[in-house]
């Protein structure tokens, strides 16, 4: 465009500027600039008109137009005053740059508002290196940190926040892996050494080469709500104990009642065969006090268990014989053993109380009577599994299942199933402790339980346990010899209940053995010390006062290196192996135990 530098009329346009605003050019001729529509918005036109008079040039960069046709466009303006012979005129260049500005002020809003959400934003919004230099972050960043300010959290690496730095590390390789991440539990750590716990979400950004660059991502609070939902489940813990409390004292009170009636008969005098009678009747109440405490040890998970190669088809052959005869008539009971089937590691015992009572649970499932079937196989389980059952893990399995036809469970009863206490049985029917009691077996067992069930079609319990490779050993049930427990030697026999030590001296006095007793370690030692002979087997609890039975054997056999060991205790699994005392080749009994199974093992030990 041309135009008379006196007067600001247009003299002359080309094609591409009539194209562009979609004036003819009889419409640009004559006309002054800021007579034109197109530069009705120029601001001040007359004024820039004298501008460019005055100083040769003027230019606009984003400069908006308005088309004949009311489209709205951004274009580039620049106008010189050029010298043409002996008088000047005006050239104005026009460039339609809508396409660039519009993408431009995209961007300038795109990132305010990202600046905004960034910084305003509640969550703890945070871009940093791989290596974990922390480059940016939010106040909200800066606050759940414990840092006075933003600029006082630049200053640190997001590495020194991870409460294990492992962690830091399996979260950057899983964002390289993935590139992204979503809903990631992380334990981190505040300024002050407070834990926090957080729900984090991040996405890397590559260059071209694949190589991470830089991690853009956001941090929620989760303490407080992990504070709220540990005093829940507190709560309920406390509630579940005082009931646990409530059933147990009912329990126990009605053995005790059994043991001191016939204990006061016994006292009284009664006649030989009423005594023999007396004593059969305490011991059983015992043993069923014994049994009801390997319950509560099963359920809490903390029972000495005895592992060994098992063969779960023997195991159901055996019980499969009792099953039939403890189900009602109504039940039909099928077994489907797979051949060859692979062995695992459990306590055999333990494995026939699940077995039994799963299948106690389904025979309540069916009122009406039904199938109950048990099968064993063995599968593989491979990562597609794994995902969509994420506790377990893949690998070989022995797969143990019991089904019924019984009347099912709807999701929200499955969700609930192994919690303890809880039961689907009217009151005084169950005490709600029978799945439980699986749960915790299969789990000390490292294997997997699942439920599949459906309201009206019948329930079936898998149990998945780890297939070992070795050859199955010879699993033989507990039992107490039958030929005299007689025996000859001296007994250290430690123990601080006194009630106990004194039964387990007079029984082993009545054997034959010379029994040294004393209440705890530091007793034992000042006995052994004055015994002349040889101690062949030392009886010692494992947790006493003063000294417990591992110090104390570490220090007798500093001078008595043949000495045989029997620990003996009513403590759980956990606190035994604090102790080291669950190695290979120890010798253990497990309070409560009988009098004959301490001779047996007296007799084991010694040859």
């Amino acid at each position: 465009m041309i135009l008379d530098v006196e007067t600001g009329q247009i003299t002359d346009v080309n094609p591409f500027l009539i194209e562009m605003l979609g004036y003819t050019h009889g419409e640009f001729l004559g006309k002054k600039l800021w007579e034109i529509g197109a530069f009705k918005d120029l601001a001040a036109a007359r004024t820039a008109f004298i501008d460019l008079q005055t100083k040769g040039f003027i230019r606009y960069e984003d400069l908006p137009l308005e088309t004949k046709d009311g489209r709205q466009i951004d274009v580039e303006f620049i106008s010189n005053v050029y010298a043409v012979g002996e008088s000047q005129v005006i050239q104005c260049n026009i460039r339609d740059i809508t396409r660039r500005s519009r993408a431009e002020r995209a961007r300038r809003k795109s990132e305010e508002e990202f600046r905004r959400f960034f910084e305003a934003n509640l969550a703890g919004n945070f871009v940093s290196a791989p290596d974990g230099k922390l480059l940016a972050c939010n106040s909200a960043f800066a606050r759940m940190f414990g840092f006075a300010s933003v600029e006082e959290a630049l200053n640190l690496n997001l590495a020194s926040l991870y409460a294990d730095s492992r962690a830091q590390e399996a979260f950057v390789d899983a964002l390289k892996s993935r590139g992204q991440l979503e809903q990631c539990e992380l334990e981190l750590r505040r300024s002050d050494g407070k834990p926090l716990y957080v729900i984090a979400s991040a996405v890397g950004t590559f260059n071209e080469g694949g190589e991470l660059t830089q991690i853009l991502g956001y941090l929620v609070d989760e303490t407080e709500r992990r504070k709220a939902e540990e005093l829940l489940r507190q709560a309920q813990k406390m509630d579940a104990i005082g009931r646990l409390a409530g059933g147990i004292a009912h329990d126990f009170n009605n053995l005790l009642g059994i043991i001191m009636g016939y204990s006061e008969l016994m006292r009284k005098g009664v006649k030989p065969d009423d005594f023999q009678e007396c004593a059969e009747e305490i011991l059983k109440a015992t043993r069923r006090g014994a049994a009801l405490t390997g319950q509560l040890l099963a359920f809490s998970r903390h029972q000495v268990l005895k592992p060994a190669q098992l063969d779960l088809n023997k195991v159901v052959a055996d019980l499969s014989k009792m099953l039939r005869r403890l189900i009602r008539e109504d039940i039909e009971l099928v077994t489907h053993l797979a051949p060859e089937l692979g062995r695992v590691k459990a306590d055999q015992n333990q494995m026939g109380q699940v077995i039994l009572n799963l299948a106690i649970n389904a025979q309540d499932a069916m009122p009406q009577g039904g199938h109950l079937v048990i099968e064993t196989s063995n599968v593989v389980l491979d990562e597609s599994y794994i995902e969509e059952h994420p506790t377990m893990r893949p690998g070989g399995y022995v797969m143990l299942a019991v089904s019924d036809s019984g009347v099912g469970m709807d999701q929200a009863t499955r969700g609930r199933i192994f919690e303890p206490f809880f039961t689907t049985k009217e009151f005084g029917k169950g005490a709600g402790l029978g799945l439980a009691i699986v749960y915790g077996i299969v789990k000390q067992s490292d294997g997997f339980i699942s439920v599949y069930s459906e309201p009206g079609m019948g329930t079936s319990f898998k149990i998945y346990l780890p297939h070992v490779q070795e050859e199955a050993s010879v699993v033989r049930a507990e039992h107490v010899p039958q030929e005299s427990f007689a025996g000859r030697g001296t007994i250290l026999w430690v123990e601080d209940e006194d009630s106990l030590r004194k039964a387990g001296q007079k029984y082993l006095d009545s054997l034959g053995y010379t029994v040294l007793d004393s209440r705890n370690g530091i007793e034992a030692l000042e006995v052994a010390e004055r015994c002349q002979g040889p101690i062949h087997v030392l009886v010692a609890d494992v947790v006493m006062p003063k000294m417990g039975g591992r110090e104390l054997t570490e220090r007798l056999r500093l001078t008595r290196d043949k000495l045989q060991v029997i620990y003996i205790s009513g403590y759980t699994s956990d606190a035994i192996a604090s102790q080291g005392l669950l190695e290979p080749g120890l010798h253990f009994l497990q309070k409560p135990f009988s009098l004959d199974s301490l001779a047996s093992k007296i007799r084991e030990v010694t040859g």
